[in-house]
């Protein structure tokens, strides 16, 4: 058998995720599987689509007990904002840990107490693998934090032309739209099938969003952008699309030179030349969050407004796949000295 892996939060999407993506791993093993609320629950009535796996058809899930999550070589944290801070200062230093929340992603106390409401936890490594130098210090750290989904898309997006000088780094605007499982599990009126088909609308705008302070943090300080680049400022929009899953990230930031807007698309295509999940369409093809559906793919397009003198980069991902379970998998098979691909596909379920 091979790494026994804990998921605390199982019972959510992201939760359900990492579980239907466990379940065909070849390398790791599925141990204890904790949800509070749906503790005694069934694990296959809330997570039908796992139904038939020999290691899940009869197990219940479990109270978030440390005691018994410390029993894998490996933790999965997909709790609400503020509770994987606390569950972690209860584990052993030797357990290996991924958080799929927000907690351990910002350096900056100020900027954590302006976005939430918990005590700030401190930060843990974080789990971008395609970020300049971010696979060693993943295979280096016991606790990871894995980024945010719109984080995921609007980073990858934007870090190339950053570190190349291509883009000023104080005019970045970003329109960005989730599908309701960015929203979690519990129900919630505005979300509501009959509130959200047919209909599109904007949430949180004005700088307001919790991943604001994420992007402008890994965009200026994780190794991706040179120091003369100076501080990033973005305004960040996002919005809900009528779609159960899928980010589409459409990035602007103002030119910085009159050549670069030439230099846009080699930029972006050699940053992410031989990456096994990341990729950059063929020219006049424009991302769609089908195509990346159940997998942990991002797919990116770049092109230069010369009558506005910006450049605009779109990424598609699913914002269960890359921009959670997905990249949480990623991160452990590299903790643990696995083949970064394994249990995963670049390949998108269409249509």
């Amino acid at each position: 058998m091979g790494a026994r892996v804990a998921v605390a939060g199982a019972s959510g999407y992201a939760g359900g995720e990492l579980l239907r993506l466990l379940a065909g791993h070849p390398d790791l093993e599925i141990g204890p599987l904790a949800a509070h609320g749906s503790a005694g629950s069934s694990v296959t009535a809330l997570h039908p689509q796992l139904s038939g796996h020999p290691g899940l058809h009869d197990k219940v899930f479990a109270p978030t007990d440390p005691e018994l999550l410390a029993d894998a070589d490996l933790l999965f944290t997909a709790l609400p904002h503020g509770e994987s801070a606390q569950l972690a200062a209860a584990l052993p230093a030797r357990l290996k840990i991924i958080d799929l929340g927000a907690d351990f992603r910002l350096d900056d106390p100020g900027a954590w107490a302006r976005y939430y409401p918990t005590p700030y936890a401190g930060r843990w490594t974080y789990g971008l693998p395609e970020l300049p130098g971010a696979r060693a210090a993943i295979k280096a750290s016991a606790t990871v934090a894995a980024p945010g989904c719109y984080a995921t898309a609007c980073i990858l997006a934007l870090a190339p032309l950053l570190a190349a000088n291509l883009v000023q780094p104080s005019d970045i605007v970003i329109v960005a739209a989730s599908g309701t499982s960015g929203a979690g599990r519990s129900p919630r009126p505005d979300l509501l099938g009959s509130e959200v088909m047919g209909s599109m609308s904007a949430y949180q705008a004005g700088g307001t969003h919790r991943h604001t302070p994420e992007i402008e943090q890994t965009l200026c300080t994780e190794r991706s952008v040179v120091p003369r680049s100076g501080q990033v400022t973005l305004s960040f929009t996002p919005t809900l699309a009528p779609m159960a899953r899928g980010i589409l990230a459409t990035c602007t930031a103002r030119l910085a030179s009159a050549d670069a807007a030439a230099r846009l698309r080699d930029t972006l295509t050699a940053a992410y030349r031989g990456e096994p999940f990341v990729h950059v369409l063929a020219e006049g093809r424009w991302p769609g969050t089908g195509a990346t559906l159940g997998s942990n793919a991002a797919h990116l397009q770049v092109a230069a407004d010369t009558h506005a003198g910006r450049a605009i980069v779109i990424c598609a991902l699913d914002n269960l796949g890359k921009g959670a379970a997905a990249q949480a998998i990623q991160i452990a098979n590299l903790m643990l000295g696995l083949p970064e691909t394994a249990g995963l596909t670049a390949h998108g379920v269409a249509p």
